[in-house]
Formats: C-alpha cells, sequence, structure tokens
C-alpha cells in the first residue's frame, strides 16, 4: 500500500524581521528551506520591514553596499558606513514604548545584531532564525536548510521540483506570489501536490491604531511575548481552490 503520509516543503527568499505570515508558513512545513542564491529583487522583503509607530507605518531598510543588477541575494553586501543597527534599535524602542514585551522584542533584535553580518542573506536568515528561536514551536523537530549548500542547480518551477525531489518533499507549500508562475501540473506529473498557504494572521492586542498584520513579527513579540505563538496560524489550500478565488490585497 502507497504511503500516505505528507511531506511538506515550504521554500522562501530569507527576509528581515518578517511578517508572522512567513512564520505561518515555516510552522507548518515540515521542512524549510532558506532560498538564498537567487536574485536579489529591489522592493522586497529581503532587506526592510515595516513597523507601526505614532505617526504611521515606518520602514526598516538594511542598507546596501555597491548592488549590481542580478547578483544574488548571498552576494549582496551590507553597507555598515554608518550605524544603521543603533538607527533600527532606536526606532524599535520609540515605536514600541509601553508594549508590554517591548524588552523581549529588543533581546531578540540585539541576538542579531551582536554577531557581524557581512552578507544581506546571511543577516536576514539570522533575523528568521532569531524570531523561530522566540517561538520554539515553530522549529521543533524540523530541519532547516540553505539552499546554495545542495548543488542544486536551474531556476523557477523546475528546480523548485528538483529541491522537493531531493529533500524528498511530496507536499510544497508557497506563498500567494507563486500564483502569477508556478507550473502546477508539473509538480503533480512528479507526484507532488501544491498548496497554497491560507493565512489566518488574526487580530491581536497592537499599538498605534488600528490592526495590520502587514508589519514585522517583532510586533507580536512586543506586544503579545511568548503568547504570541496562539497568533501564529494559517492552513494550506490546495492550488485549484486557491486559484478559483480572486487574488488576494498582498503576496
Amino acid at each position: 500500500m502507497a504511503d500516505s503520509r505528507t511531506y511538506c516543503l515550504v521554500i522562501s527568499q530569507p527576509m528581515y524581521f518578517p511578517w508572522v505570515g512567513m512564520l505561518e508558513q515555516i510552522r507548518l512545513a515540515d521542512h524549510f528551506v532558506y532560498y538564498d542564491d537567487v536574485q536579489f529583487s529591489r522592493g522586497g522583503f529581503s532587506n526592510r520591514v515595516q513597523i507601526k509607530t505614532r505617526n504611521g507605518i515606518r520602514w526598516l531598510t538594511v542598507p546596501l553596499a555597491d548592488q549590481k543588477l542580478g547578483q544574488l541575494i548571498n552576494e549582496v553586501r551590507i553597507d555598515d558606513r554608518f550605524d544603521w543597527r543603533r538607527s533600527h534599535v532606536d526606532q524599535l524602542k520609540q515605536a514600541y514604548d509601553g508594549a508590554p514585551f517591548r524588552s523581549e522584542m529588543l533581546s531578540v533584535v540585539d541576538q542579531v545584531f551582536s554577531t557581524p553580518h557581512q552578507t544581506l542573506a546571511d543577516l536576514a536568515q539570522a533575523s528568521m532564525d532569531a524570531l523561530v528561536r522566540y517561538f520554539p514551536q515553530l522549529g521543533a523537530r524540523k530541519p532547516f536548510t540553505v539552499s546554495s549548500t545542495l548543488g542544486i542547480p536551474g531556476a523557477s518551477t523546475q528546480r523548485v521540483i528538483d529541491l522537493c525531489l531531493a529533500l524528498r518533499a511530496n507536499h510544497y507549500l508557497t506563498g500567494h506570489g507563486a500564483r502569477h508562475y508556478l507550473d502546477h501540473q508539473a509538480f503533480e506529473a512528479r507526484g507532488i501536490a501544491v498548496s497554497y498557504i491560507k493565512y489566518g494572521t488574526p487580530p491581536y492586542p497592537q499599538l498605534h491604531g488600528e490592526f495590520t498584520p502587514y508589519v514585522s513579527a517583532l510586533d507580536l513579540i512586543a506586544n503579545r511575548g511568548p503568547e504570541g505563538i496562539a497568533d501564529i496560524g494559517g492552513q494550506p489550500l490546495a492550488w485549484r481552490e486557491f486559484l478559483s478565488t480572486p487574488a488576494p490585497a498582498t503576496t
């Protein structure tokens, strides 16, 4: 009789202290891959993230040194000519003044900043690792792998399929942006089911006005502390059902 168990792979570019929706994908994964050897995209979330402040949404952006078109994320170097880390910490201190778990959130940031990182991929991965350590239920008993260490070439759908096959995954879970380019039938031809995440992101007590989930998960830590694990939900949605619904506002 065929083995009916599913082994879910999530592949994501490393992101700088990403939003809760990224943690939802990590929670659902049996194996998580940092996709560090793909092209860096300006306007993405590898080097920037939003936080809420008294004056509205603000971006925390990691400055990049001599970034060139076509560079891979693991080739992009950080510009340390000024103390952007102190600037980010100062902004977080001010934004979350009065939050019940502000000190724990700042401790997570300090863990990342206490180690020098020269490449954007290393910094972004370290920030995600720190969030997972804070919510250990997310990473319990699952491997985390960096794609550049696997020696699997290629691009687009075929490379993702090859990663699934190499890591013996029969279920691929992805974010919403993949709806525009993923060849779903090619996965199924190799025995791999494809799902998109149906984000949970329930409202939780949050400073500075109306709730929004589209800010750094540092916001969840500052406001909810360890109990924030209850706000990291989400469910997989089979690709045919997902594509039958209107495109969501966020990817």
